[in-house]
């Protein structure tokens, strides 16, 4: 059962999130509520102007393609706006949140095609890390790339499937499948070039040269029920990337796959270690 509003911001605040779980409606969405200084802007711009000089090289095209479509850079985005472009390219929307949100509301707005974008953005200490996701991560990393209609479908049924994993004791497991290509996912590109789609990869100006271009990088064909059983690191560099050959590939693998016999399988099982596999 999810917890309710009250409770959970009372947990957030005692970790010292900062989002306004308060304003929370029983969904946890939020107004966005587009008042941001101009110190807000500059920082928007100062991260995007810096991160589209490496994404230009390294992100896929279906990723660059999405940003063109929706032209998310110049300002920070209206969400509403956004929304609107969104919908008539794969019928998602996004939904602004105070931050990271329990998993029951998190898989019922991506079954449901939202998306949950944390509604507050970085300061200027931290452009080069920050502990929360921030509306740079959540925007810039996530949404150009639901523009793209087999990805767009992968994560709605994500939501679906992910949330029944979950009620078999499959938390963990969904987790990592989401961590390994949402977050830090490589793709192959025509010509056999490596390039990256993940929005943990997309939003780090450090990791994702590293992830594409350094040669100490792991690089793992991906297969989903491997991806399930990998650990993953929450701060610092992943120790593996697995690389898509299609957005095909992994939706059609998701779709098939037979979640419960994968979580009975291999759910009180030790995760493998991402450097061995």
């Amino acid at each position: 059962m999810t917890i309710s509003v009250e409770a959970y911001a009372r947990e957030c605040a005692a970790q010292g999130l900062r989002g306004d779980y308060h304003a929370c409606q029983p969904d946890f969405t939020v107004e966005q509520q587009y008042d941001y200084s101009a110190e807000d802007q500059e920082v928007w711009r100062t991260l995007c102007d810096r991160q589209t000089k490496l994404t230009a090289r390294l992100a896929h095209h279906s990723y660059l393609d999405g940003v063109d479509a929706l032209g998310l850079l110049d300002r920070i985005p209206d969400f509403h706006e956004v929304s609107e472009r969104l919908r008539k390219l794969t019928g998602w929307e996004i939904v602004a949140v105070p931050g990271l949100i329990p998993n029951e509301p998190f898989f019922d707005h991506l079954a449901n095609r939202r998306f949950p974008v944390t509604n507050w953005l970085r300061s200027k200490k931290e452009l080069d890390y920050i502990v929360e996701p921030d509306m740079f991560h959540d925007f810039f990393g996530h949404v150009p790339i639901l523009s793209q209609p087999v990805f767009a479908d992968f994560m709605q049924l994500y939501g679906e499937k992910g949330a029944a994993a979950v009620r078999i004791g499959g938390e963990q497991m969904v987790a990592r499948l989401y961590w390994y290509t949402a977050e830090f996912g490589l793709m192959q590109e025509e010509g056999a070039a490596l390039k990256a789609f993940g929005a943990g990869l997309m939003s780090s100006f450090s990791e994702l040269q590293f992830a594409v271009e350094s040669p100490d990088a792991h690089h793992v064909p991906f297969d989903l029920e491997t991806v399930m059983r990998t650990a993953y690191e929450i701060d610092k560099f992943q120790r593996a990337y697995f690389v898509l050959p299609s957005f095909a590939a992994l939706r059609d693998a998701f779709e098939t796959a037979d979640m419960a016999a994968i979580v009975a399988r291999w759910k009180d099982s030790p995760p493998l270690d991402p450097s061995a596999i």
